[in-house]
């Protein structure tokens, strides 16, 4: 039997053509790309997480000499707003770059991060709006951090 995946997001040709929270979001995102440790990549990536009373935490990338020790932008500002924001509903999360990309399509959050956001949105009992792009870009919005991992692993998987 064959069965099939597929993903629905919407895209926009530039960040004025999305709802102003979406922009705010994305715009913080950047500013705090603009703060990221990259000195070995020199790719700066920011995150920025709307939770439900409208507080916007950041994060970005931080590296280092010994590179597993380094943490994506996602992930910081996850681990960022479960340590300090750990009853609030995440409502949307926006991930972008401060340099614009020449390909087509923004950047996107690597295994590890689309792991970290599947498990969040999971225990977060509710979908997680993601919003990928750049200020002078295109801006791709899913309506599930899950439609990026769509066969994710879960917590349940390991009591079974």
């Amino acid at each position: 039997m064959k069965e099939k995946i597929s993903i629905e997001y919407s895209i926009y040709e530039s960040i004025s053509s999305i709802e102003p929270t979406q922009q705010e979001l994305l715009q913080s995102a950047y500013n705090s790309s603009k703060n990221a440790y990259a000195p070995y990549s020199h790719f700066n990536v920011g995150a920025a997480i709307l939770l439900e009373d409208q507080t916007i935490i950041c994060g970005n990338n931080q590296e280092n000499a010994s590179y597993p020790c380094g943490i994506c932008a996602e992930r910081n500002a996850i681990h960022n707003v479960r340590a300090n924001y750990p009853d609030f509903k995440i409502h949307s999360i926006a991930i972008t770059t401060f340099r614009l990309l020449k390909q087509s399509i923004p950047a996107t959050p690597c295994g590890l991060c689309r792991q970290v956001l599947s498990e969040t949105e999971q225990n977060n009992g509710s979908v997680i709006e993601l919003i990928l792009g750049h200020p002078e870009g295109k801006v791709f919005i899913f309506n599930s951090c899950q439609s990026l991992l769509p066969l994710a692993f879960q917590s349940k998987n390991l009591f079974n």
